[in-house]
């Protein structure tokens, strides 16, 4: 199970390497296409697990003006 991040910047927010750097410290991997990072589960995971890596992604990019989007597959 992965999920994948996709985030919009704004000139008035965070620079984009703060963003990723941030994101990588939570265990997102950086990855070109249609996507911009990823976190592998490696494993199946419960609803409530996935609910609390958005709540953590949602802490985490607060302040940095930015809009994210979240799909888990």
């Amino acid at each position: 199970m992965k999920t994948y991040l996709t985030v919009w910047f704004s000139s008035e927010g965070a620079e984009p390497s703060t963003v990723a750097e941030k994101l990588q410290s939570m265990g997102f991997k950086p990855i070109k296409g249609h996507y911009d990072h990823v976190y592998d589960w490696k494993r199946e995971a419960t609803l409530d697990e996935v609910l609390q890596l958005c709540n953590n992604v949602h802490q985490t990019l607060k302040g940095l003006k930015v809009i994210y989007k979240i799909e888990t597959i």
